[in-house]
């Protein structure tokens, strides 16, 4: 399961580089970039607990109830995933609607830093 988190994590990594570089060329994209280096990294860490999901929302509940209910997250970590979450929707789904270069650099930034916490939390990441 460790080359698997490791692989999830790498896929992180790359999301994450990929949402900086769309901030400003297309903010939907950037925004769904980085809701991706959420997901997959946050599925490393739960694979190195030999935890995973097929479903985003399964994974969605298991941050709540296994991260944020139980102290191991803050609930501002938690508010930011939601965030990130919403605005991938937006951003893949919404129709006329549109995440803005500000909501896309936030989401952006949070998704660096819910990245820098699963780091420092998951050595065997590095």
């Amino acid at each position: 399961m460790i080359e698997y988190a490791k692989d999830l994590w790498q896929r992180a990594i790359k999301a994450l580089e990929s949402a900086k570089a769309l901030i400003k060329i297309s903010p939907d994209d950037a925004a769904s970039r980085a809701y991706y280096a959420v997901f997959h990294a946050v599925s490393a860490a739960f694979a190195l607990q030999s935890k995973t999901f097929i479903k985003h929302s399964a994974l969605r509940a298991a941050v709540h109830r296994e991260l944020i209910k139980t102290g191991r997250w803050s609930t501002e970590l938690g508010v930011a995933f939601d965030i990130i979450w919403e605005l991938r929707d937006t951003g893949d789904y919404g129709g006329v609607t549109h995440v803005t270069e500000e909501e896309s650099r936030q989401a952006v930034e949070k998704a660096a830093h819910i990245l820098d916490v699963i780091k420092k939390e998951n050595a065997q990441l590095k």
